[in-house]
């Protein structure tokens, strides 16, 4: 059996130079790059058309590095305090901590986005297409992912931003304007206040930029470790894991002492 070819065309090295997709790291990357174009030219293999294009992947890209004090970032502090010694592991930590419920429902929207709209030069009826995806939902009682935020309400201040600046760059699209409806017709059956979130309306953008649903979820696990690191950074200087591991400590035993 003939067996695959086993090939990379992301980067290669000899001792005197280092390649990434075609340039060369030392005089064409380091110096002339920022971190958000390099971060492109890794997800695209080639560097942004244009100054809209770059523009709105940084946008898309800083939007979810930080959100103060969440699970993710306490797994993070609290890992730094049992091993002070493995930053990587403390910011490892948190990235596990990135699912259907924080940042990693990204993919999730993404996928609900590019199903209904395979080709966003064909969208179709915006309006249908909102209203058969939340009666799908509906009838299968599952969450829209996308769909609702426990703190920000009744709009997610981070997805205006990036809406904003999508309109701007032209890149508020077809998959923007069917997750805009999803959450009107949301709102509209179950009566409650469901904004669109940050991470519906990163899927959105990202899906109009032409990135598979499939790895948009490593866009968000990209951006928030940058923000694990100030935590870790500051945990170091201000620690609060120790702090909240005795206290809940105390308070969850505190059923377990003898009455006096």
């Amino acid at each position: 059996m003939k067996r695959g070819e086993v090939r990379s065309d992301i980067a290669w090295a000899t001792p005197t130079k280092v390649v990434i997709h075609g340039l060369d790291l030392c005089e064409q990357i380091v110096g002339q790059l920022d971190f958000g174009q390099m971060a492109f030219l890794q997800i695209f293999a080639r560097l942004p058309r244009d100054a809209d294009e770059l523009r709105m992947f940084n946008a898309m890209m800083v939007i979810l590095v930080e959100h103060g004090i969440t699970p993710s970032t306490l797994a993070t502090r609290m890992t730094y305090c049992g091993a002070p010694e493995a930053v990587q592991a403390s910011v490892a930590a948190g990235l596990l901590g990135l699912g259907s419920v924080f940042v990693g429902s990204l993919d999730n929207a993404a996928r609900m986005l590019q199903e209904a709209i395979p080709d966003s030069m064909q969208p179709g009826d915006i309006g249908v297409l909102a209203r058969r995806i939340v009666a799908d939902h509906r009838a299968r009682k599952e969450i829209i992912p996308g769909v609702g935020h426990p703190f920000h309400k009744p709009v997610d201040p981070r997805t205006e931003a990036l809406f904003r600046v999508a309109k701007e760059t032209g890149y508020y699209g077809p998959y923007a304007e069917l997750m805009t409806a999803i959450g009107a017709e949301a709102e509209r059956v179950t009566g409650r206040v469901l904004p669109v979130n940050v991470t519906a309306a990163m899927a959105a953008v990202a899906s109009q930029m032409g990135v598979a649903w499939q790895v948009c979820r490593g866009l968000a696990v990209a951006a928030r470790a940058v923000g694990l690191v100030g935590h870790v950074i500051e945990e170091m200087k201000r620690p609060m894991a120790d702090e909240l591991y005795l206290r809940i400590e105390h308070e969850a035993s505190q059923h377990l002492l003898p009455r006096e």
